[in-house]
């Protein structure tokens, strides 16, 4: 049985190069506008919704230039998640509209985002390349060609040597790298990711973060990272929304004073960071009530 101490935590390379090493120059893996475009990457405007009398989300505008990370956190309960749904088109608008990549229909946006739960939902039966592969899968790749695209990318991202360990053998930070990888291979250019690091221990989650800020430099998506965790927020976004209680709003923004610095350490303890830390810390306490 295989160690479920951590790989190594490797600097990762583009999806597009990886691939194009697997299938020979000027073969790229074809993952279907990995680049996002000019233009708007997300646009939230005058959104609201609620479910039956409880209304979740008062009204919202938030705009993610192509390429950009926004962060967002809030309470417990704020309608973080519904947010995420509505934007991957898995939940219908009630009121407001959003574009996603210049769509604005629920299945143009759907066909543009891919949405990465809290959760690493790894299939229990399946090796690891192949629950990594599995968006080359449901695309129509046979299995061997899809192990052969995923299999490049282990390595490059601190799995080599775990391609055929299943999830039950694997740390909880290796199945979420699975679990972004598997995100990455989807090849769309919008990244839901919803608290992707909660289940995890405060030094995993450290240095998952730290892996996340090399991936999303080597990755050019736009993202949308749903957290509780301010550090975080600031740590991996380029600006942070802060949330406030249901029904909700957008009581602060901030600009993320050194966007997923490397090495993580000089970042989150430089003076600038502990400001803006405060300052999110201060407009979640003034949004709670």
């Amino acid at each position: 049985m295989r160690t479920t101490s951590e790989a190594p935590v490797a600097e990762p390379q583009s999806v597009e190069r990886a691939a194009s090493t697997a299938t020979g120059a000027g073969d790229p893996l074809d993952v279907g506008g990995t680049s996002p475009g000019p233009g708007i990457g997300v646009e939230i405007d005058a959104v609201a919704h609620g479910f039956g009398p409880l209304r979740v989300i008062e009204r919202l505008d938030l705009r993610v230039e192509p390429g950009g990370v926004l962060g967002m956190v809030g309470p417990s309960g704020c309608g973080k998640s519904t947010l995420l749904e509505l934007i991957s088109g898995l939940r219908a608008l009630q009121a407001g509209s959003i574009e996603v990549d210049g769509a604005r229909s629920p299945a143009e946006r759907l066909a543009r985002c891919t949405y990465m739960p809290q959760r690493d939902l790894l299939l229990p039966w399946l090796a690891a390349i192949d629950n990594a592969a599995l968006a080359l899968r449901n695309r129509g790749a046979a299995r061997a060609e899809a192990r052969r695209l995923a299999h490049p990318l282990f390595e490059r991202f601190g799995l080599a040597g775990f391609e055929r360990s299943h999830p039950a053998e694997l740390s909880g930070g290796m199945r979420q790298r699975i679990a972004f990888l598997r995100t990455l291979l989807a090849g769309k250019p919008v990244l839901l990711l919803d608290e992707p690091f909660a289940s995890l221990d405060a030094i995993t989650r450290a240095e998952m973060q730290e892996w996340l800020a090399a991936a999303l430099a080597a990755e050019s998506r736009t993202v949308v990272l749903v957290t509780h965790d301010v550090e975080e927020a600031l740590y991996l976004s380029d600006r942070v929304t802060v949330l406030s209680a249901r029904p909700t709003r957008a009581v602060a923004e901030l600009a993320a004073p050194r966007p997923r610095a490397l090495p993580r350490l000089g970042g989150v303890t430089s003076e600038g960071f502990t400001s803006a830390r405060e300052r999110a810390l201060a407009a979640l306490s003034g949004g709670a009530g």
